[in-house]
């Protein structure tokens, strides 16, 4: 009898200590996991805001864009010919007048 009673008392500390570290390696296991979701939740907000950092500058590059195109589009008229002449060379149309003074 002594001799069952110790083989069930053997087990039901092993099935004890067994119970205690499956808890334990568990326990460990939602903090590690816990960590890491937390990390991927700062990191998930700082690409949001990344995203909309860039989109952000899409749409001003894209703006910015349309007004090289017509800048582009002005630089093939007569009038900014005209207009350059005038400003950096100093030329006069033939109908013009040019006051100097003295």
């Amino acid at each position: 009898m002594k001799n069952r009673y110790l083989v069930r008392s053997t087990k039901k500390r092993q099935n004890r200590v067994s119970v205690v570290l499956i808890t334990i390696v568990l326990i460990l296991l939602i903090i590690i996991v816990s960590v890491g979701r937390n990390n991927l939740k700062k990191k998930q907000a700082e690409y949001d805001a990344r995203k909309a950092s860039l989109s952000e500058q899409i749409e001003s590059e894209e703006v910015r864009k349309e007004e090289l195109d017509e800048y582009e589009k002005y630089t093939k008229t007569k009038k900014f010919a005209e207009e350059t002449a005038k400003e950096k060379l100093g030329l006069v149309s033939e109908n013009e007048i040019v006051f100097k003074e003295e």
